[in-house]
C-alpha cells in the first residue's frame, strides 16, 4: 500500500478538494446537518477505504441516496433515521457474507460505459453554473430535476442572469493552471508530478479571494465559497455528533428505510465498482462481496455517530484515477485530510471559491465523456451502441438507477432478439416433383426463448415438403421446443410433410415422439 506514495498523496489531495463540497452539498440536499455529510466522507475514506479490496475506489455520501434520505428524515426524524442507517449497514454485511456481490458482474460493458459517459456529461453541465457564479443548486446534485425547480438545462439559461465576473475569471485561471500543469509542466520536470495542479489552482483561488477588493466588480461573494461548519471550541466540535435513538428499532418504518438504504446503496456501490475497475489503468478486479462487507461496516459506524449513508461513488473514484491514485492509500489519506482540515483549518477551507472546484470537475467530466468514447461505441455496432446511448440518455434525463435499468432492459432485449434469430439455420432446396427439401439445423442451445422463431418456420412449410431436422450439434433442447416438434409431427401428416430427424444416433423418419427420443438420448448419454 505504501509503494506508490508519490502517486497516492497528490491524488488524495485532489480527491479531498472534490469530496469536501460534495459531502456538504449532499448533506444539504438530504435535509441533514452539514456535519453528517463530512462524517460520511471521513468514514468512507478511512474505514471503508481500509477494509475494501478496491485499489482506487473512493466512498462517501452519495447523491443517488439524497431523495431517499430526505424522505426518511422527514418521516422519522434524524435520530431515528440513523437507526435505519445502522440497519442498512448490517444488511449489507449479510449480503456480503452470502456472496450477493456477484450481481455486479451481470451488468453489460456497454451499460457501464454509458453510465460513466453520462456521469461525465452531468458533472460538466452541473458545474457550468458554479463556474459562472450561480450557486443556487447544491454541489454534488446529479439529478435532472433540481430542488430549486430548475432542470439541468433550464438552469443554464437562468444562470445568464446571475453571472459573476469574478467567478468566471477564477474558473478561467484555474482551467489554465490545470491544463498547463497536465499538458506541459508534468512532462518537463518530475517535481510537477509530485505537486498536484489542482492544489496550485486551489491556492491561487484562495489568494485571489483574499487579495481582490470586496467592492471590486471581480470580487468573489461569500455565497460562492465553500462553507464548512466552524466549531468555536472542542465542546462545540463534539457537539456536532448525533447518536441514533435505538428505541425506534421496533418501528416498521425504520426497518423499511433500512432495507431501502441497503438495497440502493449496494446497487450503486456494485455499479461503481464495475465502472472504476474499467477505468483502472492497472485493471485490478475488486472483490465485490468484500466491498459489500466494507460498505456495511462503514454504514454501521457512520450511523452510530451521526453520518449519512455511504456508497462507493464514481465522481470521487474517477477523480482519484485521473489524478494518478494507485492504491487504497489515496482514499484513506483523503479521509484523514477531511478529518484534520475541519478540526484545524475550517476557516481556510471557507475561503476556497466554488469556481476553482468547478474547473477541477470540468476536467474530470470531460475525461469521462470524451467524444472518442462515443465514436468507439458506435464503431462496435448496434448491439453495443444502442444500450450505451440509452443508458447515457437515461442517466442524464432521470437518475443513475433508472438510466442503468433502461440500458439493461435494452441490452437484455438485444440478447433475446439475437437468441431468437440464432436458434436455427434454414436451407431450402427444390425437389424434382415440385416439392421442397427444407434443411433445418438447430443450434447448440435451444431454449424456450426460441419457440417463436422455430414455430414460425415450421408453420410456413408448404405442402409436400421433406423436413431434414439436424440436431447433431444440439446439446440442450428445451422441453418447450420438444412440445412444438411433437405437435408439428401430428399436423405434418395433413400437409404431406415428411420429417427426417438426423442425430448422432442415426437417422429416424417421422418420429412419433420427439420428447421420448430426446429423453432416451439423454439417458443413454448419462
Amino acid at each position: 500500500m505504501f509503494k506508490h506514495l508519490k502517486n497516492d498523496i497528490p491524488a488524495s489531495l485532489v480527491v479531498f478538494f472534490v469530496a469536501l463540497p460534495l459531502c456538504l452539498g449532499i448533506a444539504l440536499a438530504s435535509g441533514a446537518p452539514l456535519f453528517s455529510g463530512l462524517i460520511a466522507g471521513i468514514i468512507g475514506g478511512i474505514v471503508v477505504g481500509s477494509i475494501s479490496g478496491s485499489s482506487i475506489g473512493v466512498s462517501g455520501p452519495a447523491a443517488g441516496l439524497a431523495v431517499i434520505v430526505l424522505g426518511a428524515i422527514a418521516t422519522l426524524g434524524f435520530e431515528n433515521f440513523l437507526v435505519a442507517v445502522v440497519i442498512g449497514g448490517a444488511i449489507q454485511i449479510i449480503l456480503g457474507l452470502v456472496k450477493a456481490g456477484i450481481i455486479g458482474y451481470y451488468f453489460p460493458s456497454s451499460v457501464i460505459k454509458g453510465m460513466l459517459a453520462a456521469i461525465g456529461i452531468i458533472i460538466f453541465l452541473k458545474q457550468i453554473p458554479h463556474a459562472f457564479g450561480y450557486d443556487t443548486d447544491y454541489e454534488g446534485d446529479l439529478d435532472f430535476f433540481q430542488l430549486d425547480g430548475e432542470n439541468t438545462f433550464s438552469a443554464l439559461g437562468e444562470m445568464l442572469n446571475f453571472i459573476s465576473p469574478g467567478a468566471v475569471l477564477v474558473t478561467a485561471i484555474s482551467l489554465f493552471i490545470l491544463l498547463l500543469w497536465e499538458k506541459v509542466l508534468v512532462k518537463k520536470n518530475d517535481i510537477f508530478k509530485i505537486i498536484p495542479g489542482p492544489l496550485v489552482a486551489v491556492l491561487v483561488g484562495v489568494a485571489y479571494y483574499l487579495l481582490i477588493d470586496p467592492s471590486s466588480l471581480f470580487s468573489i461573494a461569500e455565497e460562492h465559497l465553500v462553507s464548512v461548519p466552524v466549531p468555536e471550541d472542542a465542546a462545540s466540535f463534539f457537539g456536532q455528533f448525533t447518536f441514533p435513538n435505538f428505541v425506534a428499532i421496533t418501528n416498521p418504518q425504520v426497518w423499511l428505510a433500512g432495507v431501502t438504504i441497503a438495497i440502493v446503496a449496494s446497487l450503486e456501490t456494485l455499479l461503481c465498482v464495475e465502472a472504476t475497475d474499467k477505468l483502472d489503468p492497472n485493471k485490478n478486479v475488486t472483490p465485490t462481496n468484500r466491498e459489500l462487507f466494507a460498505q456495511g461496516t462503514g454504514n454501521i459506524i457512520s450511523g452510530l455517530i451521526g453520518g449519512l449513508p455511504i456508497t462507493q461513488v464514481i465522481v470521487r473514484s474517477s477523480t482519484n484515477i485521473q489524478s494518478g491514485g494507485k492504491t487504497k492509500l489515496s482514499a484513506i489519506v483523503h479521509g484523514f485530510l477531511l478529518l484534520s482540515s475541519i478540526i484545524i483549518i475550517p476557516n481556510i477551507l471557507n475561503r476556497i471559491p466554488l469556481a476553482v472546484l468547478a474547473a477541477i470537475l470540468f476536467i474530470v467530466g470531460y475525461k469521462l465523456a470524451k467524444p472518442s468514447l462515443f465514436k468507439q461505441m458506435y464503431s462496435l455496432g448496434k448491439g453495443q451502441f444502442i444500450p450505451f446511448i440509452v443508458t447515457v440518455l437515461g442517466v442524464v434525463f432521470t437518475d443513475l438507477l433508472v438510466g442503468i435499468g433502461l440500458g439493461l432492459a435494452v441490452g437484455i432485449t438485444s440478447i433475446l432478439i439475437k437468441s431468437y434469430q440464432n436458434s436455427h439455420f434454414l436451407h431450402i432446396e427444390k425437389k424434382e416433383d415440385g416439392g421442397h427439401v427444407v434443411k433445418m439445423t438447430l443450434a447448440e442451445e435451444v431454449s424456450f426463448l426460441n419457440k417463436g422463431a422455430i414455430l414460425n418456420e415450421l408453420n410456413k412449410l408448404p405442402n409436400n415438403t421433406l423436413l431434414e431436422l439436424d440436431v447433431r450439434k444440439t446439446i440442450n433442447l428445451n422441453y418447450d421446443i420438444l412440445e412444438i416438434l411433437d405437435d408439428f409431427a401430428i399436423k405434418s401428416k395433413d400437409k404431406d410433410i415428411e420429417i427426417k430427424l438426423i442425430s448422432n444416433r442415426g437417422t429416424v423418419y417421422n418420429p412419433k415422439s420427439f420428447t421420448e427420443f430426446f429423453i432416451t438420448k439423454r439417458e443413454n448419454a448419462a
